[in-house]
């Protein structure tokens, strides 16, 4: 590959994962509240830029993302940024967004250019694997967050809050990035 070839190969990476920053930022800002943790698309705009991009651009388009939120520019839910959203009671799920996009990102890497039911079916899979993945460290935190404000929370009432409300809108938000990756993918290089 000339130089050239790597120049442009390079600008184009750059714009699409942060096309796909915004994208996932957008997706923070649609957000319903219904307790201490909101309903929003942000899990949908992972999977899709992990889906699409593949694990190193997909990863890279997350990554970018926190720390735009971290310096506090207001992508996070409800136009908020800093470092006191990713140590509130819902950072962990703002972490394991970084390992949703690396699970979804790597399978979908494994069956590209495969049939379009494979691709269908390992899509939806491992974006269910990843949303279960954000679960695990976003109740385990909002756990430990609780716990420490001299509310413990058992397993089971911690799943009641941060888990079991939102599996059916997490369910619609994997139908929609998944028909959305099968639609777009022919046009991310």
């Amino acid at each position: 590959m000339t130089e050239e070839k790597k120049s442009k190969s390079a600008a184009y990476d750059i714009a699409i994962s942060a096309l796909f920053v915004a994208v996932i930022a957008v997706c923070a800002w649609i957000a319903v509240p219904i307790s201490e943790i909101s309903i929003t698309l942000q899990t949908m705009g992972v999977c899709l830029s992990a889906a699409l991009l593949g694990w190193k651009r997909g990863l890279a388009a997350v990554s970018a993302y926190i720390l735009l939120g971290l310096v506090g520019v207001p992508v996070f839910s409800g136009f908020t940024g800093g470092a006191a959203k990713l140590i509130g009671p819902t950072g962990g799920y703002i972490v394991g967004f970084l390992f949703t996009a690396l699970l979804v990102g790597i399978a979908c890497d494994l069956v590209r250019g495969k049939s379009k039911g494979k691709f269908i079916f390992v899509c939806a899979l491992s974006m269910v694997a990843g949303d279960a993945v954000c679960y695990a460290f976003g109740t385990a935190w909002f756990m430990f967050m609780m716990s420490g404000k001299g509310n413990p929370y058992t397993l089971s009432a911690a799943l009641a809050t941060c888990v079991l409300p939102y599996i059916p809108f997490d369910l619609l938000k994997i139908a929609v990035a998944t028909a959305l990756s099968v639609a777009l993918k022919r046009f991310i290089k």
